[in-house]
């Protein structure tokens, strides 16, 4: 008896059960997936593109310094290396990461007067509507023995997910400038 004056307690503060379709609760979690799938792919999209920016950056930065010894010690000079050649090595440094390389990539070495004469200057057109071309024609300068030299090397990387105003590119054609510069003076070769 006491049992059963329990079960009655019991049932009567439990809520109502639902009856038939809102107890129905198969495909909720394909419903929840579809509500949440956009956002989280767009997210982890977006982690994985700024990664490989980054990524991208630091060997484009890497490889100017390495290649950029070369000039430094006066082997580029030596070896009589035009800017194609070196514009090609730096592109043997980039791991393929790089589309169209030896065509896409900015590269400009120049002799400076003194360090405080370095001016790091973008060669492209930042208030164009359009993509654009370089806005400059590179120099190929590498100096002799104890010159100050900059390198300065440039690409414009794809943006690939671009979610309107919250995109990577800071170029039109949904582009990204990437960007390397090396000053240093060069070793007193002869």
């Amino acid at each position: 008896m006491a049992t059963n004056l329990v079960s009655l307690i019991g049932r009567a503060l439990l809520p109502k059960r639902r009856c038939g379709f809102a107890r129905d609760e198969r495909g909720v979690t394909a419903v929840e997936f579809g509500l949440l799938a956009v956002p989280f792919f767009s997210i982890v999209g977006a982690i994985l593109e700024t990664s490989i920016v980054f990524l991208s950056g630091q060997i484009l930065e890497s490889a100017v310094h390495d290649v950029s010894r070369l000039i430094r010690t006066g082997q580029a000079q030596a070896a009589n290396v035009t800017e194609a050649s070196f514009k090609a090595t730096i592109c043997g440094r980039l791991y393929g990461l790089f589309a169209d390389c030896e065509e896409e990539l900015f590269v400009e070495v120049q002799v400076l007067n003194n360090f405080n004469a370095t001016s790091i200057t973008p060669p492209v057109d930042w208030t164009a509507d359009e993509e654009e071309d370089w806005t400059r024609t590179p120099v190929y300068a590498p100096g002799q023995g104890s010159n100050i030299v900059l390198v300065q090397v440039y690409y414009k990387w794809p943006v690939v997910l671009g979610l309107g105003d919250v995109s990577m590119a800071n170029l039109p054609g949904n582009k990204r400038l990437l960007g390397a510069a090396a000053v240093f003076r060069n070793e007193p070769f002869s």
